[in-house]
């Protein structure tokens, strides 16, 4: 019997690796991605990070409709949210603090120097978004300040694949959405516009919300020097209903406006390429304690950032050099914080070396930092990854990363709340190792990391008995885990099905601190475990199926499903949504409940 079931096993094995075949070079295309998040510009497969990649077809499949609602189904990802829509979500890896991960678009830093709070209020619509670049770990020390745990790097659309694409989405909660897409390709110029509403009248009290989005990439002179120009501008209105207090006689409310405008263009010869660009950031955040009496307690801050920015890449026979700097002014005008500004600049510098037939790579680098009102930092550290095999890569990172306090820890006031201008930068040095897994149909990857960190910034009150928290620089914290993810493509009734599966462990020390002293750090994701199947049995529908499992480190357990189908008729997709199926109650951040069982009927028009 033991036999039989050798042989059939071997057999069944033996028929999923010979129809899992077919499809290996649709997923051998993954391997030729280039990672743009990087000075050194590399093919997906030569890496030595612990990266992963949200492409254009999975975001299809993902069920997400926002970028939050998309990075929440990756292992190693937190996203906390305080509703639908993607009205407010903050943004952690591996349990870093919402300021500790930094948020790029086509490489451009959207940090906020008012607050992490709204990293993700610069989150593109997923119309326009190519990929999603996500590092994790040390190696995201190559963007200095923020990248203290990682960095996700949104890459947009060149091109459309349908020229002209209008969306119209309708659900619970009074969703509606619409938004039109269009591009066009020109002998010399081509460009992509998108404009887009999402409105909701809420899943419970005070909950509502009315979102902008317009979008506007385009190339030009590209017969002699293309130049790449990208605007955005985003504008958020909704109902923040315990978003920061319990008191129920408050109706909180929120407007956030964020917008930029960058230019940039490429020179390159055979072996040398520079990348210089020029932007500008802006963020408006207005906060109102009663939504109907503006004059009770009223917020109102507006962040500028203008920067320049070169990148470059030496190719030689000692390998390729990476280099570059990037200076910017940011200023601060609130009624609240006060006005302020500073001058950030950071230098770079890494050589990725090859040895044994480019098997072994070894990547020192460092990054100095010069802050006007924190003067300067280096952040040294390493990559090196060994080739064992066609499809088997083992690596390792170390290095040190660093954040200065936002100006809300530095002097933020309200009757519970009060900043701190004498906070210290916080830093931390961190490890991991990790391995890698390609053979096309099937990929997999895994890593264990470590993470001292020192000066931590958590709002803290001396005892129970007082009511004010003070921004502090909390005692060291050690953070290690492990990750682990996996996907797997094969073939049944002659369509293409994947298979993905995620998980994540955390143990940190961070309840040694008292937790009833203590507002913001606890809360972390100890045991995340995430899966997707996208599945196909007729030409023209499409089912996918995600589930997640969160168990926090205060000791709150929940599962979510969620599932979408897209059945195409010609030039039209019809598609449902049913978010939180089986209507779950949890909480992601602070006091706010996330909706129960919903769903979104939806129309795509495509030509």
């Amino acid at each position: 019997m033991k036999i039989t079931h050798l042989l059939i096993g071997l057999l069944l094995l033996n028929f999923m690796n010979l129809q899992a075949q077919e499809v290996i070079s649709k997923r051998d295309t993954l391997k030729e991605i280039i990672i743009t998040s990087t000075r050194i510009e590399l093919p997906f497969k030569k890496d030595s990070r612990t990266m992963t990649i949200i492409n254009a077809e999975t975001i299809q499949n993902s069920a997400a409709t926002n970028v939050a609602d998309l990075l929440q189904q990756v292992a190693g990802v937190d996203i906390r949210r305080r509703g639908t829509g993607g009205a407010q979500a903050d943004l952690y890896i591996r349990g870093g603090g919402f300021d500790q991960t930094l948020l790029l678009i086509d490489g451009i830093k959207m940090d906020d120097a008012q607050t992490g709070h709204h990293s993700l209020n610069a989150a593109l619509p997923i119309e326009v978004i190519e990929r999603i670049e996500i590092i994790k770990g040390p190696a995201a020390r190559v963007f200095g300040q923020n990248a203290f745990t990682g960095a996700i790097n949104i890459v947009t659309k060149k091109q459309l694949k349908n020229p002209v694409a209008i969306n119209a989405e309708r659900g619970s909660f009074g969703q509606t959405n619409a938004s039109a897409t269009i591009g066009k390709v020109y002998s010399n110029s081509e460009f992509i516009a998108h404009i887009g509403a999402l409105t909701s009248d809420g899943y419970r009290n005070n909950s509502d919300y009315t979102n902008y989005n317009y979008f506007l990439k385009g190339t030009f002179n590209k017969n002699k020097q293309p130049i790449e120009m990208i605007a955005t501008f985003f504008d958020k209105k909704f109902g923040a209903e315990n978003f920061y207090t319990t008191n129920p006689t408050f109706n909180e409310y929120e407007e956030t406006q964020n917008s930029l405008v960058g230019f940039s263009t490429t020179f390159q010869t055979e072996k040398f390429k520079i990348k210089p660009r020029i932007y500008w950031r802006r963020g408006q955040d207005i906060f109102l304690l009663r939504r109907n009496n503006p004059a009770f307690y009223r917020n109102l801050h507006i962040t500028n950032k203008v920067g320049f920015e070169t990148n470059a890449s030496y190719n030689s026979n000692m390998g390729i050099t990476g280099f570059g700097v990037d200076v910017s002014r940011v200023s601060i005008n609130s009624n609240n914080l006060g006005e302020h500004h500073r001058i950030m600049a950071n230098v770079f510098l890494e050589h990725r070396f090859h040895f044994f037939d480019n098997q072994l790579d070894i990547t020192p680098g460092v990054a100095i930092t010069y802050f006007s009102d924190f003067k300067f930092h280096a952040f040294p550290g390493i990559d090196v990854g060994y080739q064992l095999s066609e499809s088997i890569k083992i690596y390792g990172n170390l290095g040190t990363t660093y954040r200065i306090p936002t100006y809300t820890d530095l002097f933020y006031r309200d009757p519970v709340t009060i900043g701190n201008p004498d906070l210290q930068p916080v830093e931390a040095f961190s490890q991991e190792i990790g391995m890698k897994f390609n053979r096309g149909y099937f990929s997999g990857s895994m890593a264990f990391f470590n993470r001292d960190a020192n000066n931590l910034i958590d709002y803290i009150r001396p005892n129970t008995s007082q009511t004010i928290f003070t921004a502090t620089n909390i005692t060291e914290v050690n953070t290690k885990g492990f990750e682990f993810d996996a996907n797997y493509n094969f073939k049944m009734v002659g369509f293409t099905q994947t298979l993905s599966v995620g998980y994540s462990f955390l143990d940190d020390t961070i309840l040694e601190q008292n937790k009833e002293l203590s507002r913001y750090s606890l809360n972390t994701l100890r045991h995340h475990f995430t899966t997707r199947f996208s599945s196909k049995i007729l030409k023209n529908l499409t089912q996918n199926i995600i589930y997640k499992h969160a168990e926090r480190t205060t000791g709150q357990s929940y599962n979510v499903w969620d599932a979408s189908i897209v059945l195409t008729l010609s030039e039209i997709d019809f598609t449902f949504t049913a978010n939180n199926i089986f209507d779950s109650d949890y909480i992601e951040s602070g006091f706010v409940p996330m909706p129960g069982s919903n769903v979104l009927f939806g129309m795509r028009f495509k030509m």
